[in-house]
């Protein structure tokens, strides 16, 4: 009795044990797991033999930041979502009952994304985990904030809508390679506003076979038009219509001159807000070029035009000719009458028949002279007067024909750019390099 009673005790004691031992895997929970491989320190690539790793991005949201016009770079920020496998991350289900784990982004490998045409690229984890599978499936999503150069053709300049690359690959050395499969599942994120905006963003493939996000911008031009045209088209209507001012007392000329002073420093305020345009200079630049030149033209003419309204020629100095008297006597004759013209008096000598007859043809030639003074002052007068209108409606025309030039020209694609011209300069500077991804 005694015999079995000890026995039965011995059994009771050692039950837990062995229940312990075989439930020792279960034991271990989600941390425990994590903590076992985190311990294996797995900071390389996955690399199996074909030296081959293969990234699925499941789904990319784009948001434009800003677009800066004067050094044609575009800013933009992108989430990636992406997974990929590592079979030394995954854990037997006999073992481990559970089907997912969270492991810390900077314990395992995590696989870096290239953007081909970027400028400056920062690259940040979107949160400090990681999901993954039993089968060693890794889900992870990264934030890229990068800076691209992006032509852009801004011929039509404000009006502009073009498309901008955001090359997204991964990498290949010769053997080993990384292999982006992007999925379909492209978003566009609303910007928050200013100058130029996204239109839409989709997934592009080349001739080659190479991958890029195509964004489509374009650009507010209700600004850029009371900026920049508007005060352009204003200052030349004035300069049209001061036309209508007199030109004889030169307040016509006061006026031109300050249009053109007033044009010039309203380009230089904007010389350093223009667009550059690249290879695409902007029509704009033409644009003030040729408000420019007419508003200096048209000042020139008014000043000519003034001094022709006074003087035969527009010269500024002239020969003049002058009479050469045969005798003393009658280049005292003539002094006389030029001295009795300044006084405006003309006396006679009474008692002297001839001479009272020479000095009524004095007086007859005296008038004579006024009334052909006056009569060449208005026929100076009235030549100017016609001239000025000729020059009214020549001024007219032209800009009547440029604004139907200006239209014609901005219908048609005069500039073309290729934005995927990096990828050819690319494999000249590196053929070990594919991006046939």
């Amino acid at each position: 009795m005694v015999q079995r009673s000890i026995s039965l005790l011995m059994l009771l004691c050692s039950s837990p044990l062995v229940f312990a031992a075989g439930n020792s895997t279960e034991a271990c929970d989600r941390r425990c797991l994590a903590n076992a491989l985190v311990d294996k320190e797995l900071f390389s690539a996955p690399q199996d033999d074909n030296c081959t790793i293969v990234v699925n991005i499941t789904s990319i949201q784009y948001q434009m930041l800003s677009f800066d016009t004067k050094g044609m770079e575009m800013t933009s920020r992108i989430k990636i979502n992406m997974e990929w496998m590592d079979p030394d991350l995954g854990w037997m289900h006999k073992r481990y009952r559970f089907p997912t784990i969270i492991l810390p982004v900077d314990k395992i490998w995590i696989p870096g994304i290239v953007l081909d045409n970027s400028v400056e690229t920062t690259v940040e984890p979107y949160s400090k985990d990681v999901q993954v599978r039993r089968d060693g499936t890794v889900t992870h999503a990264v934030v890229l904030f990068t800076t691209v150069s992006c032509e852009i053709n801004l011929f039509s300049y404000p009006f502009v809508t073009g498309t901008c690359p955001v090359a997204i690959n991964g990498w290949s050395q010769k053997s080993c390679d990384l292999k982006l499969r992007i999925a379909d599942n492209v978003t566009l994120v609303p910007s928050s506003g200013g100058e130029w905006q996204a239109l839409n963003v989709i997934k592009s493939v080349d001739s080659s076979e190479r991958v890029y996000l195509e964004v489509e911008l374009t650009i507010n031009s209700f600004g850029a038009v009371v900026t920049l045209i508007l005060p352009s088209v204003l200052i030349m209507l004035a300069d049209l219509v001061s036309f209508a001012l007199p030109f004889e007392g030169g307040e016509r000329n006061s006026f031109k001159v300050t249009l053109v002073l007033s044009f010039t420093m309203f380009l230089l305020i904007l010389n350093e807000h223009l667009p550059n345009g690249g290879n695409c200079s902007p029509l704009l630049h033409y644009h003030f070029s040729f408000c420019l030149v007419c508003l200096v033209v048209s000042m020139l003419t008014s000043i000519v035009l003034t001094r022709l309204s006074v003087e035969d020629s527009f010269l500024l100095c002239r020969r003049r000719s002058a009479k050469v008297h045969p005798s003393n006597n009658s280049k005292t004759q003539h002094d006389s009458l030029d001295q009795e013209k300044d006084t405006g008096v003309i006396t006679t000598k009474s008692g002297d028949l001839a001479s009272e007859v020479a000095s009524l043809q004095k007086i007859a030639n005296f008038l004579e002279n006024l009334d052909k003074g006056e009569e060449e002052k208005k026929s100076k007068v009235a030549f100017a007067y016609r001239l000025d209108r000729f020059c009214f409606g020549f001024f007219q025309s032209i800009y009547i024909v440029y604004v139907i030039i200006i239209i014609s020209i901005t219908q048609t694609d005069i500039c073309k750019v290729n934005n995927l011209d990096f990828w050819d300069n690319f494999n000249h500077g590196d053929d070990s390099y594919d991006y046939s991804l």
